[in-house]
């Protein structure tokens, strides 16, 4: 829903007049009187297994204040630049937008991270230990790799109690199930893409055998792996 005001008339975003420039790309008017005011929208869809552990903790809103603070020169040239490139979809034009609006994305990510006290607990708390970070980049880049509670201790270059204590303390969870956790939301991106078997990402993912990582994958998930539907975009 879209307005100018209080008091003003609502309008349904999607009811309102566009100009198809693109397959991605659109603009649309809407008014015509009063002050000229522009927006950029956006739509982004996160498919990696880190960026979507991401929002689960982020707010339903982010406010960045573009014209103040050190962040305010480069939010401004950049929607310039999308909005120059929207108008001229020259070639490349739609790579170009859509390498710029990710730009934005993880720095208003990245604003709300250092501003926001809430962002200094659980997950987010964690990446900021040097050793469970570590730990943490380890598991995400290899997570079929044969990880036992010792071998990850020994990413963090301390003892077995010491990380399993300090993992839990600040993650949430235990790292042993952590791992089991990154395990299947990384199937989950698998699956959903549809050029894998059920068996194929059981063994890429440290499994002997498919029947353990069915048991897994619904313990976690709720639902076996075989119902996960191909997402075709």
């Amino acid at each position: 829903m879209v307005t100018s005001a209080h008091g003003v008339p609502v309008s349904n975003l999607f009811d309102i007049p566009r100009e198809q420039l693109s397959e991605r790309y659109e603009t649309m008017q809407l008014g015509g009187d009063g002050e000229r005011a522009s927006m950029i929208c956006g739509f982004f869809k996160f498919d990696d297994p880190t960026a979507q552990q991401l929002l689960t903790l982020l707010p339903k809103i982010i406010v960045v204040d573009s014209w103040s603070g050190l962040q305010s020169e480069w939010i401004q040239s950049t929607l310039r630049m999308i909005s120059a490139e929207a108008r001229a979809m020259n070639a490349g034009g739609e790579a170009v937008i859509t390498r710029l609006a990710d730009i934005l994305v993880i720095h208003a990510i990245r604003f709300w991270i250092t501003q926001n006290p809430s962002a200094h607990t659980g997950w987010l708390k964690a990446l900021q230990d040097p050793q469970i970070r570590r730990v943490i980049s380890r598991i995400h880049r290899e997570p079929g790799a044969p990880w036992t509670l010792e071998s990850l201790a020994g990413e963090a270059s301390m003892s077995r109690s010491a990380f399993a204590a300090r993992f839990t303390d600040l993650v949430g969870e235990p790292a042993l199930k952590y791992l089991t956790g990154w395990r299947m939301n990384c199937a989950q991106v698998r699956l959903r893409r549809g050029d894998v078997t059920v068996a194929e990402v059981a063994v890429s993912l440290g499994y002997e055998s498919e029947a353990a990582f069915n048991r897994a994958f619904k313990r976690r998930i709720g639902v076996s792996p075989g119902t996960v539907k191909p997402v075709r975009l």
